[in-house]
């Protein structure tokens, strides 16, 4: 399938330049990179004993509990003893944004609304130290078994997995904190060293949906509460336009986010996080939401 429209499309959002950028990020072998699960170890420790095992790690500048792996691919990773304590999460570093914009803290209801596999999920209670109350929503039955399977391996405590589409949840519900990784086309995300499965089709049933449930979280949200809204797209049509969608409605203002300073942000609406793919990220995009 061809997907030069996409090139198209990248280069009508960001210019010759960057699309050219982000084209050769979609050809690029990344390191494997993992979160320490700090409800369980710390990162000394963790550099320690892979490197008992013969595997070489390196701290990231931004974030204390994310390792990027030297020397061995993920087939090493999962055959130590840490991988099957629970005491390490394989995770891409872009995904491990989103929660630390969120900053979960102790006794916040937390509502994580497209949870599974439950990386970061896990990753908010370790932030919290075990202390959020976080329902983690997800409807598929088997990806609802995974995200249990891995919120038990990792020993999060105060975590509750409802096996339903986080659109029906009742209005009752109200959340301090909620955090919307929506379903997208996957744009940030794609190896064009291996099979791409990507359509306009799927891009415009992702952001029917995204703005579904971004309308959802803001009725779930309590008046002054956080929402954090991210994907793994590069596409302003899955991240800034659903965002402006929300503002126009006025139930929301945003909070301005800064970037990490090694972070190979895209520029893009002011206050938001758009990371270019490249040889250490994936792409994708964050923005914080305050109900008003």
């Amino acid at each position: 399938m061809s997907i030069l429209w996409l090139k198209d499309r990248l280069q009508n959002a960001y210019g010759e330049l960057i699309s050219e950028q982000i084209w050769r990020g979609y050809e690029t072998e990344r390191p494997v990179t993992l979160r320490v699960n700090l409800l369980k170890t710390d990162t000394k420790s963790v550099m320690e004993e892979l490197f008992r095992c013969g595997i070489e790690t390196e701290r990231v500048d931004w974030y204390d509990s994310a390792l990027t792996v030297k020397n061995v691919r993920e087939e090493s990773l999962v055959s130590t003893d840490i991988y099957r304590n629970g005491q390490i999460y394989l995770q891409s570093l872009s995904s491990m944004l989103p929660p630390l914009y969120l900053e979960p803290c102790a006794d916040e209801n937390i509502l994580d609304m497209t949870a599974a596999p439950g990386g970061k999920t896990t990753q908010m209670s370790a932030l919290s130290y075990g202390r959020a109350f976080i329902t983690a929503c997800e409807r598929d039955a088997f990806r609802a078994e995974r995200l249990r399977f891995n919120i038990e391996k990792q020993g999060a405590p105060r975590v509750t997995v409802l096996k339903t589409d986080a659109l029906k949840l009742d209005d009752y519900f109200q959340f301090d904190k909620i955090l919307l990784d929506a379903p997208c086309s996957g744009s940030g995300t794609l190896n064009l060293k291996r099979s791409v499965k990507i359509s306009e089709k799927l891009v415009d049933n992702s952001v029917v949906l995204q703005k579904n449930l971004l309308i959802k979280a803001l009725k779930l949200l309590k008046k002054g509460g956080t929402l954090v809204y991210s994907t793994c797209s590069v596409l302003p049509c899955e991240n800034e336009k659903v965002i402006e969608f929300a503002l126009e409605r006025g139930q929301a203002e945003l909070v301005p986010l800064q970037p990490f300073a090694s972070l190979p942000c895209i520029c893009g609406k002011e206050g938001t996080i758009c990371v270019r793919p490249n040889e250490l990220f994936e792409g994708f995009f964050v923005a914080k939401l305050k109900k008003l």
